[in-house]
Order: C-alpha cells, then structure tokens, then sequence
C-alpha cells in the first residue's frame, strides 16, 4: 500500500498522544525491535511489544506520569520505513525537567511497526532524567 508507513507511523504516534493503548498494541507488531538510546532504566533493544510497554511503564514512573510527546515536527517516509521528528517533555517531582527531541525512525510491514530506532538530540539529558 503507498504510504503505509507514514500512515502506521502517524497513527501510532497520534495513539501516543492520546494515551490508547489499545491501538498502540495494534500497531506494534509482538515481536517488534525498539532500540532505545543511551545509559539508563530505560535504554536497551527491547524484542517485544511486551517489553515495550514495559520500558513505557518505568517513564512514566521516573517522570510522575507527566510523559508527554508534545510535538510531532515531520513524518518522512521512503519504502516501508518512516522517519519522525518528535519533542517530548517530562518533569519529576524533585524539579528535574527534560525537553528533547528525537528522531525516530520506524519500519512498517502488514500494517505493524516490526522496528523502531530512537536517536536524542541531548542524550545527555535523557541518561540524566531516566537514571
């Protein structure tokens, strides 16, 4: 199908931000790839939609539920692969803040996300917020 990527991708990160977690599982196949960046909790190859939502699970207990993808720049696709610049946002309790942003890059097939690779703007920042 012509751009099923951008189209997975788009509905996947609009789940994302309206906290649906039951088209979020729809859209991640059960043995996706996620390589989340960096040295902390949370970074890591996760090898499942499970431990996905496992790694979710655990930011949104580091940052007291205040996660929040706030701004989705582009979607950019080429084949079965889609390219997104994302802004997320996120504060603890004790006044530790973060604002980065991430370009993701996802590839799509049948309609599932089968990978997903994160990159950081400040990963820095992110290894700080997500020790």
């Amino acid at each position: 199908m012509k751009n099923e990527a951008k189209r997975v991708v788009s509905a996947f990160l609009t789940a994302v931000q309206n906290g649906d977690n039951e088209k979020l599982a729809s859209l991640l196949h059960p043995s996706v790839s996620w390589n989340q960046p960096g040295e902390n909790q949370i970074s890591g190859i996760k090898k499942s939609n499970a431990e996905v939502f496992q790694m979710v699970g655990k930011m949104f207990e580091l940052s007291a539920g205040s996660l929040r993808l706030t701004d989705i720049t582009m979607i950019a696709a080429n084949g079965n692969k889609a390219s997104c610049v994302l802004r997320w946002t996120a504060s603890q309790p004790n006044g530790n803040a973060m604002e980065v942003d991430n370009i993701d890059v996802y590839t799509v097939e049948n309609g599932q996300i089968i990978q997903a690779e994160i990159f950081s703007a400040d990963l820095e920042k992110e290894n700080e917020f997500w020790a």
